[in-house]
């Protein structure tokens, strides 16, 4: 049937508008994540009159949810759709944040952190499969990468938000924004295509909630991501241990080169492939880490640390492009829950494997190990994930 000038038809955004929707969407809920991250320790220091200990298990339960609940916000999104699935974590994320109204002592704290994190393990793990779905096939691995840019200015910004609100007017307001800006995301998320179409669900098929394809590059994101927890725990306690200082400095060089290698050089793993691109990477990381455990000035540990950015910036979305590059479009969502879940467990670990080693041998030791790991991800890169995927390509 013809169409005619009196028919309406509906708008439908371009992909790249789509894509920035997206990438707002998430950053809505890490903006609302990252605002009470320097205000909770003071809230259960103060009013709540907690310890040292109330507050690191206040902080720290948010990722529990995180990791365990992400193969199965993969799943949601596979069978409900990828918006569906985005709304209900940007929903959770709202009802985390204004959770820390109620006046529930420590333990209502530690039910909103646990919330919050389902509903940010959720919007991200379901917006990462909804963003490949957007992606062309040949800058998939970039719009991968820039997609990660959400976490990182959401996790940079709201911090500097949440101080300037507490100084402002006091806790009640940061609760009230860590409750509004996810449900703002949520309506934009209203707004956007989702060209995913669920398919059929029958009850004889076998769903596993972890998805085979993403073990390997998960287990070499984790070994990774070791790098990324030492440096994040403890640069500053081995940089004045070592009369250096400006640890501050160090890292915020290092994140400060996160964004620009996904911003220059994003579209490397499209380009390189992204097998050669995680095995440099990893090699690069491991010769950051060693540059910032030996570094005797300034100067030394400001190289390592760009060079750790780099290497850094560019591992996730090369291991996540082989992840989906090895799923089909029905599978993607369990596929990336189960691959950012071992993005999770290596920071969870990370950082206490630093701290033992650091107490045990020094911060030295903790970087030259954090390096020697890099170096078992490179390899498992290089003899595990690559040749399997010539494999893979050969049968096909």
């Amino acid at each position: 049937m013809s169409v005619t000038a009196e028919e309406p038809q509906p708008l439908v955004p371009r992909p790249g508008v789509a894509f920035a929707g997206v990438f707002i969407v998430t950053f809505c809920g890490l903006f609302a994540v990252g605002a009470v991250l320097p205000v909770l320790p003071r809230y259960v220091h103060g009013p709540l009159d907690g310890g040292n200990i109330a507050v690191g298990i206040v902080i720290g339960s948010y990722a529990i949810t995180g990791l365990l609940l992400r193969p199965f916000a993969g799943r949601l999104a596979d069978h409900r759709g990828r918006k569906p699935t985005v709304l209900l974590g940007s929903i959770l994320v709202a009802i985390g944040g204004f959770m820390y109204l109620l006046p529930l002592g420590v333990p209502g704290l530690i039910a909103a952190r646990l919330l919050l994190g389902a509903g940010e393990g959720t919007v991200f793990t379901a917006s990462s499969a909804w963003v490949v779905d957007l992606a062309p096939l040949p800058r998939r691995g970039r719009l991968i990468g820039l997609y990660g840019l959400s976490v990182w200015a959401g996790l940079s910004i709201g911090p500097l938000v949440g101080e300037l609100l507490l100084n402002a007017s006091g806790y009640t307001v940061v609760w009230l924004f860590a409750g509004a800006v996810p449900l703002l995301g949520a309506v934009i998320a209203t707004r956007l295509p989702d060209p995913f179409h669920p398919a059929p669900y029958l009850e004889e098929e076998h769903h596993s909630l972890i998805e085979r394809e993403a073990i390997r590059p998960g287990i070499a994101l984790a070994l990774a991501s070791i790098g990324y927890a030492t440096i994040a725990a403890f640069v500053v306690l081995h940089l004045d241990a070592r009369g250096v200082g400006h640890g501050a400095t160090v890292f915020g060089a290092f994140a400060t080169m996160v964004v620009l290698t996904r911003l220059i050089g994003g579209d490397l793993p499209d380009r390189v492939g992204p097998a050669r691109v995680a095995i440099v990477a990893a090699i690069v990381e491991a010769i950051g880490l060693a540059t910032l455990g030996f570094a005797p000035s300034l100067s030394v540990a400001l190289a390592g640390a760009l060079a750790m950015g780099a290497a850094f910036s560019l591992l996730y979305p090369s291991l996540s492009l082989i992840v989906v590059s090895r799923t089909s479009e029905t599978r993607r969502g369990a596929a990336l829950g189960t691959f950012t879940a071992f993005f999770d467990a290596g920071i969870g670990l990370g950082a206490p494997i630093a701290g033992l080693i650091a107490a045990i041998i020094s911060y030295e030791g903790a970087f030259l190990v954090s390096a020697a790991i890099a170096l078992v991800a490179a390899a498992t890169i290089a003899f595990v994930i690559a040749p399997r995927g010539r494999a893979l390509l050969a049968t096909r």
